[in-house]
């Protein structure tokens, strides 16, 4: 099964195969990282702050669906339909307007938990809240105002996610965002509150700033720029961090060559020692901002396109080598009839199940 799953993935991947399933990482050696185990709660966040009922949450998390004991996550997040407006993310396919089918998806799909709205989840919560496990998504920002503003708000409160037995909150922070400092202000006393209620917190760690966007190049994808986002969601205790996968290097130069010479450091040496332009070592950089692994990684799976299939399992396979903890994917599966949304599903899961997928 192995070897089988194996060859299918370096078919899938193409001409990359080589580049990505043989690379060794050379910057930061996975001897140091906290990587993920069917021990990980115990390894891991035993000796920390968050209490039993944290700990209980988590390891529940860890133990569902395809992946479950393995340490390594899969889960379905579905918040576009505020995110990305209702119609243009559900006109794909039209089923998911009904949030039943998001749970029903989640749950063929094999995931270890559903992350969406509230009025999603509370719609099905006293069906489904003991079948699978929630994780109650709390800001969103919202593209129906005029001009389009990109914030994040809170849409609903922490007891919230408590009362309809949601064993997990998430939130975004738009990092680097004129509005992040009060966001996470928000964040960070919303998380304490999830904390005390024995919920395990996911923050989306986006960076967001149109300053970022230089000669035609999205700095906001850089692996420094969003390394150091993941690096700033660790510190508000989130215990799982997502984030896109990394497409270029060096935000920081750019925008100290282009925009402000007094912009943040000196980033030289994050060029010399911990980087370089393989996708394997620029989301290893990611890893380590999340506490060398402490705070788990999980990817996202990024817009639905012609080559899903392919994109998926090149996103788990970066992912996992690099030392993180999984994928959080949602247009590329459910913007697809059911049947082939579950595919999109398995596949990432397979990966991860795949024991000569190795660290790099």
């Amino acid at each position: 099964m192995a070897e089988a799953t194996l060859t299918r993935t370096a078919d899938l991947l193409g001409d990359e195969a080589e580049e990505l399933l043989e690379h060794e990482c050379d910057t930061i050696p996975k001897e140091d990282l906290h990587l993920p185990g069917g021990d990980f709660v115990d390894r891991v966040w035993y000796d920390s702050d968050r209490n039993p009922r944290v700990l209980r949450s988590m390891q529940e998390i860890f133990d569902n669906g395809r992946l479950g004991g393995t340490g390594y996550l899969s889960i379905l997040p579905v918040d576009q339909g505020i995110e990305h407006s209702a119609g243009t993310s559900f006109a794909p396919n039209p089923i998911y307007f009904e949030p039943e089918n998001i749970v029903k998806l989640a749950l063929e799909g094999g995931c270890n938990a559903v992350a969406s709205t509230y009025g999603v989840l509370g719609s099905v919560a006293r069906k489904y809240a003991h079948k699978i496990p929630f994780i109650l998504k709390l800001n969103h920002s919202e593209l129906l105002s005029y001009p389009n503003r990109y914030d994040q708000v809170p849409y609903a409160q922490i007891e919230d996610a408590h009362e309809m037995g949601c064993l997990g909150v998430g939130a975004t922070v738009y990092w680097g965002s004129e509005e992040s400092n009060r966001q996470l202000q928000e964040i960070s006393k919303m998380f304490a509150h999830a904390h005390e209620l024995g919920m395990t917190t996911v923050l989306w760690c986006y960076v967001r700033n149109k300053e970022f966007v230089i000669d035609g190049t999205n700095y906001e994808a850089s692996s420094d720029l969003t390394a150091q986002a993941n690096h700033l969601g660790s510190t508000l205790e989130a215990d799982i961090i997502k984030a896109k996968q990394p497409t270029v290097n060096g935000g920081y130069q750019a925008v100290r060559e282009h925009k402000d010479s007094g912009y943040a450091k000196d980033p030289s040496g994050i060029y010399e020692n911990l980087l370089t332009d393989h996708p394997i070592d620029m989301t290893r950089y990611q890893v380590a901002n999340c506490y060398m692994g402490r705070c788990g990684l999980i990817n996202s799976g990024g817009s639905s396109g012609e080559n899903d299939l392919q994109q998926v399992v090149r996103t788990a396979v970066i992912n996992k080598r690099a030392g993180g903890m999984g994928l959080i994917t949602g247009r590329k599966a459910f913007q697809k009839p059911m049947t082939d949304g579950v595919e999109i599903l398995n596949a990432i899961q397979d990966v991860y199940l795949n024991d000569d997928i190795t660290i790099a």
